[in-house]
């Protein structure tokens, strides 16, 4: 069989050369989203990078897509739901630009400890003040990496080249995972306080955006260079141009910014601050590697087989999707809440089946990967979905375990998720009643009876007078409606739980308030 590939975007001819030795290849660049659309349904695979917009409708007009391959890493300008839906793979490089982000990240560090760039400016306006460009080595400074995936490992790696100490934070890292790379592993608060020179590799998200801010910037030493190769909106660029002006940060280096291009951001106006613009894959290299990446899947995929890197979930099989599909909703949910209130480095993930689950024990990995989707995508940067999940767990040190037992304590079926870190462990049960309707029936020993989906605050209490109502009276202080509430206790006047469901997010300051009423033990805000 003989089959058609369009490349919409330039791609190293690397990439091409292995296509064409397989598939007939057009390349047709910058066309409009009109033009795709007239020419999609011919074509069994579409290879983009960041300048064609593959939307919803060239997707449905792509009557024989098989695979969308992105060279690179980022996957924004595909609608994967819309190829979800149509059952098309989507792909992408992320490995390829790991070492041109790396070495981005070092020239970086360098060019801001020794003033590089303000010092060739200088010279070029005929000007000769060495004085002026004083700097400082990188032997025996610290150097704090947040982040500690595959790009924080390699500038790690190399920063102990200089002799600097390295610490890191990671919540999937575990401290002996970390002591193999010769790093220490801290909390991103600890991090913040020892490190002279701080650098950002983490995907952005809800829980990292702004990390670095007014408040965090306070607690750093005095003198401390950031760096940011990662993603814009890790850093409050407002409260990181205040902090270089008045000295309270020697100098900062950004290739990503919270809107590109920046324009009105305030950091181009200083003078200690290095930029640009957003270069950290932009190597000969780097294109060539994701080229080639993208290239060998696109032909696996055509082949029959699968990529190594795919972002999209593949559907489930239409013969047991009515069966599977709750289970996998729900063990999904069920590792998002996990992920959410359990404290420390993930080092195993077990998954449980029991009652009638057993029968379908063969069939249950589908069920299994949801569940680490759920815990691992909310933290990570790369796209996490059942076809990557266990490989990405495992990557990271993580166990897993799926095991199957009788014993479904009266319920028809049974799933029970426990995740173990380094600080403790948490185990959550759910079950499937009737054909969808889905539910967490316990939370350690204490159970309950919780629709899992939307916003809920899980306090762990004292199981007294003069708890539960003042927690949901803060909430209502602050104008946040409780839409459901559950109780779970083992022995009354000791340790018990509560879950309530609310309306809208519930902000840091509210729920340390929440943590601060006479008899609550912990209290956390999570999103399902």
């Amino acid at each position: 069989m003989s089959f058609n590939v369009l490349v919409s975007d330039p791609l190293a001819e690397e990439g091409i050369e292995i296509l064409k030795g397989f598939c007939n290849v057009d390349e047709k660049t910058g066309l409009s989203e009109d033009e795709l659309v007239g020419i999609i349904g011919g074509y069994d695979a579409l290879i983009v990078r960041s300048g064609t917009e593959v939307t919803a409708r060239v997707i449905e007009a792509a009557t024989k897509m098989k695979y969308i391959g992105r060279a690179g890493a980022g996957v924004d300008n595909i609608d994967t739901d819309a190829a979800t839906r149509k059952g098309i793979i989507v792909a992408n490089a992320p490995e390829g630009n790991t070492l041109a982000a790396t070495e981005h990240t070092m020239a970086m560090m360098l060019s801001l400890a020794r003033r590089i760039p303000s010092a060739t400016a200088s010279l070029k306006k005929g000007e000769w003040k060495r004085s002026k460009f004083m700097g400082v080595e990188m032997n025996e400074k610290v150097l704090g990496v947040v982040g500690f995936g595959r790009i924080g490992r390699e500038v790690a790696k190399r920063a102990q080249s200089f002799n600097m100490k390295v610490v890191a934070y990671d919540p999937f890292i575990t401290p002996e995972r970390g002591a193999q790379f010769g790093v220490e592993m801290m909390s991103v608060e600890d991090l913040f306080k020892v490190a002279d020179v701080i650098t950002v590799h983490t995907p952005l998200i809800k829980e990292t955006m702004h990390l670095v801010n007014e408040k965090s910037i306070a607690t750093m030493k005095d003198g401390v260079r950031i760096i940011n190769c990662a993603r814009g909106g890790i850093i409050d660029e407002a409260a990181l141009a205040v902090a270089v002006a008045s000295g309270k940060v020697a100098g900062a280096a950004l290739d990503v910014f919270e809107s590109e291009p920046p324009t009105e951001s305030p950091l181009l106006a200083l003078d200690n601050v290095i930029v640009t613009p957003h270069l950290g894959a932009s190597t000969v290299e780097a294109q060539k590697n994701v080229a080639i990446s993208i290239a060998h899947q696109c032909i696996d995929v055509l082949k029959g087989g699968a990529a190594k890197y795919v972002v999209n979930a593949p559907m489930i099989p239409t013969e047991l999707q009515e069966t599977l599909e709750p289970y996998a909703r729900l063990a999904e949910r069920m590792g998002r809440l996990a992920s959410q209130v359990v404290a420390g480095a993930i080092t195993k993930i077990e998954v449980t089946y029991a009652g009638d689950l057993i029968e379908m024990r063969q069939n249950l990995k589908f069920v299994t990967r949801m569940a680490i989707k759920g815990i691992m995508d909310p933290i990570l940067q790369q796209p996490i979905n059942i076809v990557n999940a266990e490989f990405v767990a495992r990557e990271r040190g993580v166990t897993i375990a799926e095991t199957t037992t009788e014993e479904s304590h009266g319920f028809k079926n049974m799933i029970s998720l426990t995740v173990k870190t380094n600080a403790g462990e948490e185990t959550i049960s759910g079950t499937v009643f009737g054909k969808n309707r889905v539910r967490i029936v316990a939370i350690g020993s204490f159970t309950m009876d919780m629709i899992p989906e939307g916003s809920i605050v899980i306090a762990r209490h004292i199981d007294r007078p003069g708890v539960i109502g003042p927690a949901a009276t803060v909430l209502g202080k602050h104008t946040i409606n409780i839409g459901g509430m559950q109780v779970g206790r083992v022995k009354a006047g000791e340790e018990a739980i509560m879950v309530l469901n609310v309306d809208s997010d519930v902000p840091e300051y509210v729920m340390k308030e929440i943590r601060e009423i006479p008899g609550i033990i912990s209290a956390t805000f999570a999103t399902l």
